[in-house]
């Protein structure tokens, strides 16, 4: 039988029992949507890490405190700090592969200024701060290097800071109490959104680190160091100076373990985009069930069809049809039902990504390689369980066949 007439075959079968047809499909119908879209999920998902990551800053180096050894265990980043602005002044002075350093002196409490009042965190920084970071002001100015050195009293709000109680005024110029530490407020930072990790970078406010140090915080450490390394390129070279010059000036011995951890924005966005990936590879291996049981599915009711069809097979048989003939027939039956039910999943899967970029906070974005794969797929579970119901058709005795009723 040539090809066209095995296609022309295949669907009339279908069209003789559409509902059936239909039914028989669903299991592929939806296990390609699934597929397509968990994978579109998490690839939006890791789309929207690396995006987060990238506005964490340019060729960004964060220095956390720690980690140190007790009784031989490791006790983690940030358990001892030993970073105090003499750090930063010898890694200014003594690092060549640097553009910009900043401390980072966190605090936080209640803020009373406007309207009303807000509870959020303050962080004292340098100037260097914001180029780090790669952020804009908005409105009004950041502080200089004299109100840095004159530990003055002045902040740059974040936007959530200014929704929640500058809602209907300037805030510039305004005065604002943290803690009961009156500052004023001389800069508005532009919107940053969510940080990688779902924080609200915009609630926040930003002040000289030598205020933040001596008026907020009560001490002499500093909670961790921001710094840029010159080029991307620079990156590691840079991290192995930092790491030189904190090690000297902590008065390290060379088998001494660090105390303090450097991280990198490629280290992050590589653990970010692993998790990612690994969760895309579990969503997309449970939708991959689905598949599995269409193809059950089709399996089932391609048997039914060889029984219910037991006569016209006896009759080809006798009329001199060969066992591949039959066999090839069903086959191509069951591989045609997959493919359609294929095509009909990757529409299915189309429209409900359309709904969620539309209508949800999801990010989805469709690789055309899995929506490929997802229809081929679809194609071989066809084949494979196809087979056993092809292959008992043609092995059907003529005589045997004709005879039933």
């Amino acid at each position: 039988m040539k090809w066209q007439n095995l296609f022309k075959s295949a669907f009339r079968s279908m069209l003789r029992s559409r509902m059936r047809s239909l039914l028989t499909t669903l299991g592929i119908i939806i296990g390609v949507s699934a597929v397509i879209v968990m994978v579109a999920i998490g690839q939006g998902a890791q789309r929207d890490i690396e995006n987060q990551i990238s506005a964490l800053g340019t060729n960004l180096i964060i220095i956390y405190p720690g980690a140190t050894r007790v009784g031989g265990v490791s006790q983690g980043a940030g358990s001892f700090n030993r970073f105090t602005m003499e750090d930063i002044d010898k890694l200014t002075k003594e690092t060549t592969l640097l553009e910009g350093i900043s401390p980072v002196v966190r605090s936080g409490g209640q803020i009373i200024g406007g309207t009303g009042n807000w509870s959020t965190s303050v962080f004292g920084v340098s100037q260097d701060y914001l180029n780090i970071r790669d952020w804009l002001i908005e409105s009004g100015e950041f502080f200089t290097e004299r109100e840095i050195r004159a530990k003055a009293k002045v902040a740059i709000l974040g936007q959530t800071i200014v929704k929640n109680i500058f809602a209907d005024m300037d805030p510039i110029g305004q005065t604002i109490r943290i803690r009961n530490v009156p500052f004023k407020v001389i800069g508005v930072l532009a919107a940053k959104g969510q940080s990688a990790s779902g924080v609200d970078q915009d609630d926040m406010i930003l002040a000289p680190s030598t205020t933040v140090l001596n008026r907020l915080a009560g001490g002499r450490h500093i909670s961790f160091i921001f710094a840029s390394a010159v080029t991307l390129e620079k990156l590691e070279d840079a991290q192995n100076e930092i790491r030189a010059v904190l090690r000297e000036a902590h008065k390290l011995n060379p088998g001494d373990d660090d105390d303090f951890t450097i991280r990198n924005q490629s280290e992050i966005a590589d653990a970010a985009s692993e998790t990612s990936r690994v969760l895309t590879l579990l969503l997309g291996s449970i939708a991959g069930v689905s598949l599995i049981v269409g193809g059950i599915g089709i399996m089932n009711i391609m048997l039914v069809s060889v029984t219910e069809r037991t006569r016209e097979i006896g009759i080809r048989l006798a009329i001199g049809a060969r066992e591949v003939d039959i066999m090839i027939q069903f086959l191509t039956e069951a591989v045609v039902l997959s493919l359609i039910g294929g095509l009909i999943g990757i529409l299915l899967a189309f429209g409900i990504v359309y709904i969620l970029n539309d209508f949800s906070e999801l990010s989805a974005v469709i690789n055309p390689a899995i929506v490929f794969l997802a229809f081929i797929f679809s194609g071989a579970v066809g084949i494979f369980f196809g087979f056993y119901p092809a292959r008992k058709a043609s092995r059907l005795n003529p005589i045997d066949a004709l005879r039933y009723e």
